[in-house]
């Protein structure tokens, strides 16, 4: 009781502290910019003694954003020099994707030497990734088409260097990108779904051999899995310190205007990834009987990372972990997680659905429908593999922009914003791809209700 009521004051206190600060920035209020500084520390100072008290990881971490965010505004100058520190942080967690991926799914399928299963699992993830991503794009492209949020933009050209024009790709050139050529060079690049294939390929090569061959292999590959989730561990505990510096960067050097100036933009993003979630992802876990409530408090540590680090490869450990806590065999797991970060990119294809529709707005372009679908039909097909890669959907962006005469200037004005953009949609790819293992789980009959830790254990070895 004493702590909801703690809890109940911490949010009072809150919104207090940014009411003030919101109508004193508008000139509502005239309040001495150090008052409402001190205002904003104290509460802050109640959160970090709220997480003392709590001890979790996920609550440090939504915390040090807090504390991030107000130091970005306090201390622009000092802030774009924490960026070092999130970037550290992501540098540490991309070792892990490549020999984790490799250990779980070659443990996965030559562990269980069930390769129907394997074809089975692949066909209906592919169908489910199908089916969700063409709804995130359907409802992109009507949230942009009521908002119209792209209208009546005075375009001028500005001049950028932080995104180039990509060469122009076939459908040849995509599928070809799905096969490795060399696993070395990969793993360099991280190409999550190169090394999907290839471990794959590797697990059901292995799972032919007779057993006392394929032991001693398997046996590395477990012990290679359970090392690399005990080095997540250890990553883990700096990554409150990496999200707070990440949030404190983007404020400092964008700072809270920006939302002023392209709120209509990001009202019809946030909005419309709100609506994905409450229409399609929240359904579909009721359908397939997913414990809601243990599924959102399982998530809410690696979407906070993914948030504040616009990567979902920083999530994708934790992500691993949370989802097996709540009774999603770690086989399946390590299938369909990574597969679903090149085909099931939730956020990313409805932003870039909505990006597209509002390029042409801003332009003064009148698109119909016809060419609306193609053009964003195309965009999901050549978005494919980019979810782990910070900004790297804006030189999507620039591609089809080219490939349907639109002006690239709309999308340096996205520019601005695009971090701010990044945050919610990748923290919606994560929270999608984490439901879609739970969901195939479910298909498989193989979800574990209510599951002890001794069944979790079991499920490890």
């Amino acid at each position: 009781m004493r702590n909801s009521r703690f809890v109940i004051l911490l949010l009072l206190s809150l919104a207090i502290a940014l009411g003030l600060s919101l109508f004193a920035e508008y000139n509502y209020l005239s309040i001495s910019p150090r008052v409402l500084m001190s205002i904003r520390w104290a509460v802050i100072a109640l959160l970090v003694f709220y997480a003392y008290r709590k001890r979790s990881l996920t609550t440090w971490i939504l915390v040090s954003m807090a504390i991030g965010a107000e130091i970005g505004y306090d201390f622009p100058a000092f802030a774009q020099n924490l960026n070092v520190l999130s970037k550290i942080f992501l540098k540490l967690v991309k070792t892990i994707i490549a020999p984790l991926l490799f250990g779980t799914l070659v443990v996965g399928i030559a562990g269980h030497s069930n390769l129907k299963q394997v074809g089975s699992m692949g066909i209906k993830a592919l169908i489910y990734f199908e089916v969700v991503t063409t709804l995130a794009l359907f409802i992109g492209l009507a949230a942009i088409n009521l908002s119209k949020a792209g209208e009546g933009i005075q375009l001028k050209a500005p001049v950028s260097n932080e995104i180039k024009k990509p060469a122009p790709q076939t459908v040849s050139d995509i599928i070809l990108h799905i096969f490795p050529e060399n696993i070395a060079k990969s793993v360099a690049e991280g190409d999550v779904l190169q090394i999907v294939v290839f471990s794959i390929l590797f697990g059901i090569a292995l799972a032919m051999l007779s057993e006392s061959k394929r032991r001693p292999m398997l046996d590395f590959a477990e012990s290679l899995s359970e090392t690399m989730f005990k080095f997540t561990n250890i990553i883990m505990l700096f990554a409150p310190i990496a999200v707070g510096a990440a949030i404190a960067y983007t404020v400092g050097h964008m700072g809270f205007g920006i939302l002023v100036n392209l709120f209509k933009l990001l009202a019809t993003l946030y909005v419309s990834l709100v609506a994905f979630i409450l229409l399609v992802l929240l359904p579909v876990a009721y359908f397939f009987r997913i414990p809601i409530k243990k599924f959102a408090a399982a998530v809410a540590e690696p979407v906070s990372i993914a948030f504040a680090t616009t990567s979902s490869e920083a999530a994708l450990p934790r992500a691993m972990e949370a989802m097996e806590s709540i009774g999603v065999p770690r086989k399946i797991i390590a299938f369909v997680m990574p597969m679903g970060y090149s085909f099931n990119l939730d956020g990313t294809t409805l932003y870039l659905s909505l990006a597209s529709i509002f390029v042409a707005q801003a332009a003064g372009i009148d698109m119909p429908w016809g060419q609306q679908l193609l053009m964003v039909f195309t965009l999901m097909l050549t978005s494919k593999g980019v979810a782990g890669v910070p900004r790297a959907s804006l030189v999507i962006l620039l591609g089809t922009a080219a490939s349907f005469n639109l002006p690239i200037e709309p999308i340096f004005i996205i520019l601005g914003i695009d971090e701010l953009m990044d945050m919610a949609r990748t923290a919606v790819n994560v929270t999608g791809n984490c439901l879609a293992s739970a969901v195939i789980a479910r298909w498989e009959g193989e979800f574990i209700d209510n599951p002890t830790p001794e069944q979790v254990l079991v499920e490890e070895v």
